[in-house]
């Protein structure tokens, strides 16, 4: 066992190791959270989380030993990124219609729609390019700041929040290589001789577009459209490794990932068609994580009646099967626990992540222990394996 958790430590945590300085605990606000009243109920549920977790973080009997060899030290303010204000203008315009119809509805319809704008419309109002974009540069500004003070990075998103932290890893990581890139995409030979007598260091999504190198644009269908001008286009490369620096996460400096009461899947389930174009960054991105040691967790209440399990948990073996991808020395996990018992009524548990504060960073804690254990201790992932087999026997 005490073998077990060195190896753990040192896997895991080798980001955090000879860390000097600090981890930031970034936490990204949900839906529903663009009024005064509703930023201080979330900004004064996270000053009460955090303590916790922190504590729960630092002390977990699992990661003692580590920081008897080298302590960590985690930032005990929060980082709070806010970005519920943005929306606030989209959504007084939803409520001028909502008004409109009251005179003509029925009390029932007019509730509905009431309910729906209230709790929905910032989780969509989110998702649109446009808007996504400026959250992504300003949370970007957020990271950068902290690495910039050598910090890490641990990124908390809550809710609608879980968008914008998925976001960021698929836009923000630099996950590809642009010599590949170009290959895969049948740029012209020339293009592709250019960029291999130039290389360049792998870079972000973001630093493709037109704000940044203008070498391509993603498109609605998922596709990268790469500039048809050919010289444009080699001029606009030569630019790409110091856009690099200012559009994408700092290098090596955002170390995981927790989306909690998420409903990602629900809005974002287009990611399981095989031949939607998009998915052939995010299994870029998939490996990215697995080989730089990050991971992605999702940790949901039971009783949360928006808190979906992302996927189930699945292997490094069975995750290079599914994705047809070759992991190279992976050190980073991808996990789900959506079965924490929070111990309240469903209608109130998507809102109690803070209230029950003890129950939900133990869970964390946990999720990042047995994620890695999943993955690379064997005994124990073929006894979570006999598990849940015997769970579905029943």
């Amino acid at each position: 066992m005490k073998k077990f958790l060195l190896v753990l430590v040192l896997i895991v945590f080798s980001g955090y190791a000879f860390a000097e300085n600090e981890i930031s605990f970034v936490y990204i606000n949900g839906s529903n959270n663009n009024d005064a009243k509703m930023k201080n109920w979330y900004e004064s549920g996270i000053e009460k989380l955090h303590p916790v977790l922190r504590k729960k973080f630092l002390n977990n009997k699992n990661l003692k030993n580590h920081y008897l060899a080298k302590d960590i030290k985690i930032k005990e303010k929060p980082v709070i990124f806010f970005w519920g204000y943005k929306s606030h203008k989209d959504l007084d315009f939803v409520k001028n219609q909502l008004e409109l119809s009251k005179a003509i509805s029925s009390s029932g319809s007019y509730l509905v729609r009431n309910l729906i704008t209230k709790f929905l419309h910032d989780a969509i109002w989110v998702q649109k390019s446009h808007n996504m974009f400026q959250v992504l540069e300003e949370l970007n500004e957020k990271v950068k700041y902290e690495a910039d003070k050598g910090n890490d990075v641990i990124l908390y998103g809550y809710s609608a929040g879980t968008f914008v932290s998925y976001e960021y890893l698929f836009n923000k990581l630099r996950y590809i290589n642009i010599e590949e890139l170009l290959e895969t995409l049948n740029a012209d030979n020339d293009v592709i001789k250019f960029v291999k007598e130039n290389p360049a260091k792998n870079t972000c999504l973001s630093a493709l577009s037109e704000k940044y190198s203008g070498i391509g644009t993603l498109s609605a269908t998922g596709d990268i459209i790469i500039n048809p001008d050919k010289e444009t286009l080699k001029q606009n490369y030569l630019r790409l490794d110091n856009m690099t620096e200012i559009a994408c996460a700092p290098e090596n400096k955002v170390r995981g990932t927790v989306n909690y009461a998420s409903p990602l899947v629900l809005f974002y389930s287009d990611l399981a068609d095989r031949n939607y174009e998009i998915n052939y960054f995010n299994k870029l991105m998939v490996k990215h994580i697995m080989e730089n040691g990050i991971f992605m967790l999702t940790v949901n209440f039971r009783e949360d009646p928006l808190g979906f399990p992302t996927s189930r948990n699945v292997t490094t073996e069975e995750l290079e099967d599914i994705l047809n991808i070759k992991l190279e020395n992976p050190t980073g996990f991808i996990y789900d626990d959506s079965s924490v018992w929070s111990k309240r009524m469903f209608p109130f548990a998507h809102t109690s992540y803070w209230t029950a504060r003890r129950t939900f960073s133990n869970a964390i804690v946990k999720s990042i222990v047995n994620g890695y254990r999943f993955n690379y201790d064997e005994a124990y992932q073929n006894k979570v394996i006999k598990r849940n087999k015997k769970k579905s026997e029943l």
